[in-house]
């Protein structure tokens, strides 16, 4: 599909070489610039995204979707051994500075199980699903580029220790991370601003909570909390859509302007509250 000014619509078998996912990216006609919604660069083009430039020298190929035939005793990759390897890999230093140009506490980060990978050069997070297993592993570049070790799949980011009778569902590991140093407990991140949503149906359907969905500031965000929304009101009782204040995108960049867990609950207050209504026969005439 393609759209104005030369750029192509991502698909199935042509992925976005930024994000690698296959919906809403834009790549140019040349191939020498992507606009993601996804992942932030140091350009923002309207609503359409972050602008990546892409040099021809170092630009990533193509991914084109194979389907991979698994024969018979093919051994499947231990997500859970390799996460707790990197885990294990972690210098507290570099954890600490890491933390720091985060703008969030070594301590939240270290409660999603946050790794190191010498092999990738990136920091590792693990995506798990609502029982526990590990399903695969998240990698955040140095510079902040974010994708995944091969043949991972997409979970959720879930916190130790985490409960209570209101979940607060946000993007990404980090921003779920600054919702626990504001002080709340129950937190978790979806992979994206529209997955993972059968898993967290899962999640709500064994862990019964009043569900807030922290969206992200920009219209990729508003409308994957909608549409979320729309799903997990059949499994909970109350669902509010909550996004941070003007000018601030998300939740980390919430708490690095001051934010707190009394302004979140502010936010909450003034939210309207989506319940699955029933009306009867009468009604309905």
């Amino acid at each position: 599909m393609s759209t104005n000014r030369g750029w192509q619509r991502v698909t199935s078998a042509r992925l976005c070489p930024i994000c690698e996912h296959s919906t809403w990216c834009l790549i140019s006609a040349d191939g020498n610039a992507v606009l993601c919604p996804r992942t932030e660069s140091s350009r923002r083009y309207g609503d359409a995204g972050w602008l990546h430039r892409l040099d021809n020298s170092l630009q990533r190929p193509v991914r084109v979707r194979k389907v991979r035939v698994v024969q018979a005793g093919t051994p499947s990759l231990d997500f859970g051994r390799m996460a707790m390897d990197f885990k294990a890999a972690v210098d507290p230093v570099q954890l600490d500075a890491l933390a720091g140009r985060l703008g969030l506490s070594a301590a939240a980060l270290q409660r999603f199980g946050v790794g190191w990978s010498a092999v990738h050069r990136a920091w590792t997070f693990p995506m798990i699903d609502p029982s526990g297993k590990v399903l695969g592993i998240r990698l955040r570049s140095p510079l902040g580029d974010k994708y995944a070790v091969k043949g991972s799949k997409q979970g959720l980011f879930i916190p130790d220790g985490c409960s209570g009778n209101q979940l607060l569902i946000t993007e990404g590991p980090t921003d779920a991370a600054a919702l626990l140093d504001m002080g709340f407990s129950f937190v978790v991140g979806r992979p994206s601003c529209a997955g993972a949503v059968k898993l967290l149906i899962d999640l709500v359907r064994r862990h019964p909570a009043d569900v807030v969905i922290v969206a992200d500031g920009d219209e990729p965000g508003r409308r994957g909390a909608d549409d979320l929304a729309g799903v997990l009101v059949a499994y909970v009782s109350t669902v509010r859509i909550i996004t941070p204040p003007d000018g601030i995108k998300d939740g980390r960049q919430w708490l690095q302007a001051g934010g707190t867990k009394a302004d979140v609950e502010a936010a909450l207050q003034t939210a309207t509250a989506r319940n699955l209504a029933f009306r009867s026969r009468d009604q309905q005439r």
